[in-house]
């Protein structure tokens, strides 16, 4: 089930679907009430989880935490 960007927690891993593209990150820092520095578990890039959806966001957005 997906949950909102509010939601999100630091130090957790999260994946994010969209437009087909899948990350898979941890949450570093909150930047502001909705946006995150996070670290790529794939490429081990830090960026603004903003970044992920700057385009907008497709019909299969979703936001899912990974259990560890």
């Amino acid at each position: 089930m997906s949950i909102s960007i509010n939601t999100m927690r630091v130090g957790r891993q999260y994946k994010i679907v969209n437009y087909g593209d899948v990350f898979i990150f941890e949450t570093l820092k909150m930047i502001n009430d909705d946006d995150f520095l996070i670290k790529d578990l794939t490429t081990l890039e830090t960026y603004k989880m903003s970044e992920l959806y700057e385009y907008g966001k497709g019909k299969d957005f979703m936001i899912e935490e990974i259990d560890e």
